[in-house]
């Protein structure tokens, strides 16, 4: 994880359910952390920083694109 940048921080993991499928279709190398901790805990977000996206360095700006993407009005689908 030495190479991996935070991209985005969600609170609940449904919020990027569709963003790990596009993420996995280009073939971009992911991780999200504290996903398990919150998925035992929802309620703990707040206080542990949510859950965070982490991208190899290499795959930053694509991923970047990615959320610009969803977040366009041209987009039907949205990362809350």
């Amino acid at each position: 994880m030495l190479n991996f940048v935070t991209v985005a921080t969600f609170t609940y993991p449904f919020e990027y359910a569709i963003l790990r499928i596009v993420l996995d279709q280009k073939g971009i190398k992911y991780v999200f952390e504290n996903e398990m901790m919150l998925s035992v805990f929802p309620f703990y977000s707040n206080a542990i920083g949510g859950i965070s996206l982490k991208v190899h360095k290499n795959d930053v700006d694509l991923t970047k694109q990615i959320l610009d993407d969803f977040n366009s009005k041209q987009s039907h689908l949205r990362i809350v």
